[in-house]
């Protein structure tokens, strides 16, 4: 069964990353014409178009997004425990509270990954791939301010890495006040 749980566990937090990836897109005004753009519409909109029609966005929150990935959050744990008890499962508010949480995580894993991609991306690709033009729109916003703290070492850009310290702090303080659960959704 473990097997099984590790297929599951990483098929949806997979689609739930790319799902998140449309609602941050979408809020830092990302290039909509990209490619890489491209692939998180498609991937997303036969779900989230009929949802946008029924829930509006605030502002450059689009809810529908994000509703779309708290739902699939919870689902995902409803199927993991209904494939490790056989078939028998009720419904607990539990998996509500467990939703949410995973949404934070993931987001906060989906920066991690992203900012990863951009620094690597930035030592060989010289600013000509399609992806790299999207994370820089993406993360530019976070990574500006710490820019302006940082006194200027010479070229050496450190943003990156202070912003996996201030997210590597609060997972760790996130575990500190959830408990050993967080560590493992």
């Amino acid at each position: 069964m473990n097997s099984v749980s590790f297929l599951i566990n990483t098929l949806f937090d997979l689609y739930i990353m790319v799902v998140l990836m449309r609602v941050w897109l979408q809020a830092a005004r990302a290039d909509f014409y990209n490619p890489f753009s491209q692939f998180i519409v498609k991937a997303t909109q036969p779900v989230v178009g009929p949802l946008r029609r029924v829930i509006p966005s605030v502002g450059s929150i689009d809810l529908a997004t994000i509703l779309f990935a708290y739902v699939l959050c919870v689902l995902k744990f409803m199927i993991l425990v209904l494939t490790a008890s056989g078939g028998a499962m009720g419904f607990s508010v539990f998996y509500l509270l467990l939703g949410l949480l995973t949404l934070l995580k993931q987001a906060g894993g989906m920066l991690f990954w992203v900012l990863l991609i951009r620094a690597i991306l930035s030592w060989v690709s010289q600013g000509r791939s399609a992806i790299e033009y999207v994370f820089f729109q993406i993360t530019e916003p976070l990574l500006a301010p710490v820019r302006k703290i940082l006194p200027n070492l010479g070229g050496l850009d450190l943003s990156v890495l202070v912003v996996f310290i201030l997210l590597q702090f609060a997972n760790i303080l996130m575990g500190d006040f959830i408990g050993p659960m967080w560590f493992s959704l």
